[in-house]
């Protein structure tokens, strides 16, 4: 029985499935020792967690039992299982369904006696208080079954999207599941060799199409092909955003909302947003702005910094290249390109669609991400270098993540990329326009100056490099001229 349905599995065989080797490889294996298993998935919401598993059963000759474990108390669960039973056409003369959250747990180990494979999905809803009782009973079947691992053939995949809430009920040494996984794996966005194959295929791998769209849907799978689906990958910017976001029928228009924001119920607005529209903001920064339009909760907003980062991983701190983690100079960015577009660019367009007129509404919408693809720009030159890095391709070979640097004096470096084996250091200037990169060249040349009076890296080649998305053989010439390098999004996704 497919886990999604056949309408949506006939999506994924005309659009392909692309990616996930490694992962799709090791959820087989596990799938193929028919064995019992208790494995962890984690990674973000919709980054293709359930998709994976759908693709490592095909072909497996498996039977399933997928369950969405929804946001609410035991009832509404066991409401959820008795649904998913009717779905996957469980025998309830063969194993009846469970009417307690101690039952549901010897319904899994039944289940797995009989050869299913149980797929748990926002497992992390366990860990409310409501329902927290779950993983005790859980544990002691799970305890049952492992110790009969070799005639259990079936298993357990527990899949979860709040990272902190699936750690603490897996990996906390005072949780009742503590160290029962045989399996961990966590799901990241597709890499970037992946996202040009989706449009090699489907539309086209041009510098801009790929800054735009990646800067907006980054390696999340499901984005691409709810554009696939809607028929705008290789639609102009404007037609894509305004069947993806402004149409009532727009798939992604309620995306943020539901996917992302509604966990946070509100709370932490104010501070998410002014970090998605001003990337680098310092904490002085945010503390001051929050003062002024909400002062009621400035107090607090080290502690939602600090939920949104620990908890949601909405927000991380990134600090200096070479820093010390516990220095005070830590900038502060949305994670997610996607929620960052959406709150820096789309979100105020598409609450005005009632008031304004459509047309208006999108070509804000572009301009603001235009203005939003500067940050973009610079993560996806950091993502480029690290890939290929990483696939031994030809270019700069990193020995340390490569990372932007900054200082009280008023340094700016945006990214530096070290090679220690071959003494190596390279300093980026990244600009979204090709036009600004030679006037950014002398500037550049004094912070680089700065950089190296406080952290000299004697015996090193030093290195320079202007980065554009795409840069014109005239232009190139002349910042060559210059004694410095060039890349652009051609070269630097070339072999990928």
């Amino acid at each position: 029985t497919p886990l999604y349905s056949s309408a949506a599995s006939d999506v994924y065989k005309r659009q392909g499935f692309y990616g996930r080797r490694a992962e799709l490889e090791q959820l087989r294996a596990i799938v193929n020792r028919r064995r019992w298993f208790f494995a962890k998935l984690s990674g973000r919401r919709r980054i293709g967690k359930t998709t994976l598993i759908q693709q490592a059963l095909q072909g497996a000759s498996r039977p399933v039992l997928y369950m969405q474990v929804p946001d609410s108390g035991p009832a509404g669960v066991l409401s959820a299982v008795r649904d998913a039973f009717e779905t996957f056409g469980i025998d309830t003369q063969q194993v009846p369904a469970p009417t307690s959250l101690s039952s549901l747990a010897s319904t899994i180990g039944d289940l797995a006696r009989l050869g299913y494979v149980v797929v748990l999905d926002e497992f992390q809803y366990f860990h409310r208080k409501l329902l927290s009782e779950f993983t005790s009973h859980l544990q002691r079947e799970v305890d049952v079954l492992a110790s009969d691992a070799g005639s259990v053939p079936g298993g357990l995949f527990v899949l979860g999207s709040i990272h902190t809430e699936l750690t603490a009920l897996l990996e906390d040494r005072n949780a009742p599941l503590y160290n029962r996984t045989t399996d961990v794996i966590e799901v990241g966005h597709l890499d970037i060799a992946s996202v040009l194959e989706i449009l090699r295929t489907h539309s086209d791998a041009s510098p801009e199409r790929l800054l735009m769209l990646w800067n907006l849907f980054e390696g999340v799978p499901k984005f691409y092909r709810d554009c696939y689906e809607q028929g705008v990958l290789s639609a102009p910017s404007d037609e894509l955003l305004r069947r993806m976001f402004f149409q009532s029928s727009a798939p992604l228009r309620n995306e943020a909302e539901n996917w992302f924001l509604h966990e946070l119920r509100g709370r932490y607005d104010v501070v998410l947003k002014y970090i998605a529209r001003r990337p680098g903001c310092g904490s002085g920064d945010l503390d001051s702005y929050v003062r002024t339009v909400s002062p009621e909760t400035a107090e607090q907003t080290s502690g939602y910094v600090k939920v949104l980062t620990d908890r949601y991983e909405l927000v991380e701190r990134k600090l200096p290249i070479f820093a010390r983690k516990k220095e005070r100079k830590g900038r502060y960015y949305v994670r997610d390109n996607f929620l960052r577009s959406w709150l820096a660019a789309l979100a105020p367009a598409v609450g005005a669609i009632n008031f304004q007129p459509t047309d208006t509404l999108v070509a804000q919408s572009l301009a603001r991400l235009e203005e939003a693809e500067g940050h973009g720009f610079e993560r996806l030159v950091a993502t480029l270098y690290q890939e290929r890095s990483r696939k031994g391709l030809p270019g700069f070979s990193l020995t340390h993540q490569i990372d932007g640097f900054w200082d009280s004096q008023g340094t700016e470096l945006d990214l530096v990329a070290v090679d220690e084996n071959l003494k190596r250091i390279r300093f980026a200037s990244c600009k979204r326009s090709s036009a600004k990169l030679l006037s950014s060249l002398s500037v550049t040349e004094g912070h680089i100056q700065r950089f190296l009076s406080q952290l000299p890296h004697p015996g090193y080649t030093l290195e320079k490099v202007a980065i554009a998305p795409q840069v014109s053989l005239e232009l190139a010439e002349q910042i060559r001229g210059k004694q410095w390098l060039v890349e652009d999004l051609v070269t630097l996704t070339a072999g990928l």
